[in-house]
C-alpha cells in the first residue's frame, strides 16, 4: 500500500509530468486506498453521549465487503449477497488550488465511505471546464476506463453534478455504473433519515433530482401507432398504449411529489405550534449549524446529556433534535441540533429540508460549529454560510463561531481562524476545553427581558414567582406581609400577568 498523506503517485499508465503539463489537462491520482478519507481511529465517544444505541444499530445493518451481488441466474434475485462497492473518484480541477481539488475528492472518499462504498483509488483532471460530452473529454475517459479496469472497480463517483447525458456518455466508456457528488449525498440522507418528515423531505429531494434523469429502453418507448403500420402489415393489437413508459414514470413521479409535498405541509403545524408555545413562554432559542462531521451532536451532548447518535462520519445525525438547557445565571433557553452542511449541498436538499433549516431563521442565536482541525476550516465556514445565505432570515442572526476539536487542531490554525473570526471561542466536545466560556457567552448573547416591573406578588401566586425566577431577571426580591416584592426585567406578556395580579398597597 502507498502512503495516505501523500498526494500524487506514479503509475505505469500515469507517467510523472511537470507543472506545466498537469496546467495542460493531465489527470493526476490523489487517493492511493480506501480509508483515508474520514479520520483514523473510528468515533471516539464521551460519558455525555449516553448509551449510543441508535450507533448500535445503525452498524449492526452495515454491508460486509467480500460479498458479491453477481448472479449466475437473474431468476434467483432474492438470494443475491450484498458487498461493499468498489469505487474510483473523478474530481475536475478548474478553479482554486491543487490543494483545494485534493480537500475536495478526499471529502468525496469521505461521503462514498459513509454511504457504505470502499474507495479504490481517485483521479483529478486540470481543465477549465467539464467537457459537456463526457464530463472528462473522450481520451481522458478512456484513460479512466483502464484505470477503472486495472484496480477491479464497480462504480465511478464524479465530484460534481452531472447532467443525464454526460453520465450516459461516461458510462458507455467506462462500462461500469456512473453516479455523481449529488446523488451520494442523496443516497447517504436516504440512509440516515429515521422520522417520518426526514423520510419525506429524503424522498422528495430524490424524486425531484431522478426526475430529469430517466431513461427508455426498447419497447419502453413505444407509441400509439394509429392504422397501418410499415410494410410488414402489423395493424390491429399492435397499437401501443398512448403514452411512452417513460412518460408514465415522470407522471407518477410528478403525482409522488405533489403528495409528499402535502404530506411535509401537513406536517408543519406541529412544528409551528411547538416554536408558538416556546415564544409564548418568551423562551430564547439556541441553534447548532455547521459542516457535516464539525461536532455539532457532540457539543449537543456535552451542553445538555441529550444522548443524540454522535458517528465519525457525515450526515450521521440529519433529524432536528432540540433539548432544554440552562445558562449559568439559570435563564431556560433551547438547543436545537440541525442538519449539517457540505460544499455544493444539493438545491433539491436545501429546498426539501427548508422547513427543517428555518429552526436557524427562527433562532435567538447561532452556534456555528467549525472543526478547526479540519485542512480548510474557512472553505467549511464558507460554505455553511452560502446556505445560511439562501434561507430568508438567517443571516441576521447573531453568531458565534465555535471553533471544535481543539484538541486536535494545531495553535496555528485556531490563530489565524479566531483573527479572522473575531466573535470567536475554542472548544472540544470531546474533553470539555473551552465549554464553560460558550456557556458564558450564551449567557451574554441571548436576549433579556425587556420590561421593568415593580410588583408586590401575593403569597397564592407563587406560580408568577417562579415564571419570573425562570424567564426574567430578578434585581431585587423581599418576602413582606402582603406577598413577594418583586424588582425585575421580565417579557411583555408576563408583566401584563404581574401587574394584574399585584398587590395594592397604600
Amino acid at each position: 500500500m502507498n502512503d495516505p498523506q501523500h498526494t500524487t503517485h506514479e503509475t505505469e499508465a500515469y507517467e510523472p509530468r511537470s507543472v506545466q503539463d498537469v496546467a495542460d489537462d493531465v489527470v493526476a491520482r490523489v487517493l492511493a486506498r480506501a480509508g483515508t478519507a474520514l479520520q483514523d481511529g473510528g468515533t471516539v465517544h464521551s460519558t455525555y453521549d449516553g448509551d449510543q444505541l441508535d450507533l448500535e444499530e445503525r452498524t449492526s445493518l452495515r454491508r460486509v465487503a467480500g460479498l458479491s451481488t453477481e448472479l449466475e441466474d437473474v431468476t434467483e434475485v432474492e438470494y443475491r449477497q450484498l458487498r461493499l462497492e468498489k469505487v474510483v473518484l473523478v474530481g475536475v480541477w478548474g478553479t482554486g488550488t491543487a490543494e483545494d481539488a485534493e480537500v475536495s475528492l478526499r471529502e468525496l472518499a469521505a461521503l462514498a465511505e459513509t454511504a457504505g462504498s470502499e474507495v479504490l483509488d481517485g483521479v483529478i483532471q486540470r481543465r477549465r471546464t467539464p467537457d459537456p460530452g463526457t464530463y472528462l473529454g473522450s481520451g481522458k475517459a478512456a484513460e479512466l476506463a483502464l484505470l477503472v479496469a486495472s484496480v477491479g472497480a464497480d462504480t465511478v463517483v464524479v465530484d460534481g453534478e452531472l447532467a443525464p447525458s454526460q453520465r450516459r456518455a461516461l458510462e458507455d466508456i467506462v462500462r461500469v455504473k456512473v453516479v455523481d457528488r449529488t446523488a451520494l449525498i442523496l443516497d447517504i440522507f436516504a440512509q440516515h433519515a429515521k422520522s417520518r418528515e426526514g423520510k419525506a423531505q429524503v424522498e422528495l429531494a430524490q424524486l425531484e433530482y431522478l426526475l430529469p434523469r430517466l431513461r427508455g429502453w426498447g419497447e419502453s418507448m413505444s407509441r400509439q401507432a394509429g392504422g397501418q403500420v410499415g410494410g410488414a402489415g402489423a395493424g390491429m393489437g399492435s397499437r401501443g398504449p398512448g403514452e411512452t413508459k417513460i412518460e408514465l414514470d415522470r407522471r407518477r413521479i410528478r403525482n409522488r411529489m405533489a403528495k409528499l409535498r402535502r404530506e411535509i405541509a401537513a406536517m408543519e403545524p406541529a412544528r409551528l405550534t411547538k416554536r408558538a408555545s416556546r415564544r409564548k413562554n418568551a423562551i430564547p432559542s439556541v441553534a447548532i449549524a455547521g459542516y457535516t462531521n464539525a461536532g455539532k451532536s457532540s457539543l449537543l451532548n456535552r451542553l445538555t446529556n441529550a444522548g443524540v447518535l454522535v458517528e465519525n462520519a457525515l450526515f450521521a445525525t440529519l433529524d432536528p433534535t432540540v433539548r432544554r438547557a440552562e445558562t449559568t445565571d439559570g435563564r431556560v433557553y433551547t438547543l436545537a441540533d440541525t442538519v449539517g452542511f457540505v460544499r455544493a449541498l444539493p438545491h433539491q436538499l436545501v429546498e426539501a429540508f427548508r422547513s427543517t433549516l428555518e429552526e436557524v431563521a427562527d433562532a435567538d442565536l447561532i452556534l456555528h460549529v467549525v472543526d478547526a482541525s479540519h485542512p480548510d476550516p474557512e472553505g467549511q465556514i464558507a460554505a455553511v454560510r452560502h446556505v445560511f445565505a439562501d434561507i430568508p432570515g438567517a443571516m441576521d442572526v447573531p453568531e458565534i463561531i465555535v471553533l471544535n476539536k481543539a484538541d486536535r487542531a494545531s495553535d496555528e490554525a485556531i490563530t489565524r481562524l479566531r483573527s479572522r473570526e473575531v466573535h470567536s471561542v475554542v472548544v472540544s466536545a470531546h474533553t470539555g476545553e473551552g465549554v464553560e466560556e460558550l456557556q458564558a457567552l450564551i449567557a451574554d448573547q441571548l436576549p433579556r427581558p425587556g420590561v421593568a416591573v415593580d410588583v408586590v406578588v401575593p403569597y397564592d401566586r407563587g406560580d408568577l414567582v417562579s415564571r419570573v425566577h425562570e424567564h426574567g431577571d430578578i434585581d431585587h426580591e423581599e418576602h413582606t406581609a402582603h406577598g413577594t416584592a418583586l424588582r425585575a426585567r421580565v417579557d411583555q406578556q408576563l408583566a401584563a400577568e404581574l401587574t394584574a395580579a399585584a398587590v395594592r398597597t397604600a
